[in-house]
């Protein structure tokens, strides 16, 4: 998928489009990496496609969506589901293990900032489900963390709007 095909999806869902995308992001599947999408849904807003606050609150309810949907497969899937997701991507192994002693140590603060981390912040919720962390303690950390790394990305797209859109669609 290339940058007019994501306008076009843009043009035609609006904010389905961002959110199914964002979702697909934060549930660590292969796709558009946050640092494209999300300014993208800002340039978005700029062209009135949606207000800015609406294109933060969809990839914001988004991302939580898609970490609770990861949270929810370690709570329940446990280490069966972990060992499967390790055998698949062996290279997220030490990213994990460092996440559980970050749970660990840190809990609240941990997820908070783990969310702003690339990588971490998707990879966080299955080990936080894994070690059962409390679900509101882990909601709320997740919400603030998104909520700061999608308005930061969103935020930029929006203030920047066509150079961003001019770099992306030279290639």
């Amino acid at each position: 998928m290339d940058i007019s095909a994501l306008s076009s999806y843009f043009e035609r869902y609006g904010g389905l489009a961002i959110f199914l995308v964002v979702l697909l992001e934060y549930m660590n599947l292969p796709g558009f990496p946050a640092g494209i999408i999300l300014p993208f849904a800002g340039i978005y807003a700029a062209h009135g496609g949606m207000s800015l606050f609406l294109a933060i609150g969809i990839s914001v309810l988004a991302g939580e969506v898609g970490s609770w949907i990861l949270y929810f497969l370690g709570m329940y899937g446990g280490n069966a589901f972990l060992n499967m997701y390790l055998n698949r991507f062996p290279k997220h192994r030490q990213a994990i293990e460092r996440t559980f002693d970050l749970i660990r140590r840190s809990g609240f603060y941990g997820i908070f900032i783990s969310k702003l981390i690339p990588m971490v912040r998707t990879l966080i919720s299955i080990p936080a489900g894994v070690l059962k962390m409390e679900f509101v303690k882990y909601s709320i950390a997740s919400f603030l963390g998104i909520t700061l790394w999608n308005t930061f990305f969103v935020g930029a797209g929006y203030i920047m709007g066509e150079p961003v859109l001019n770099i992306f669609t030279r290639g």
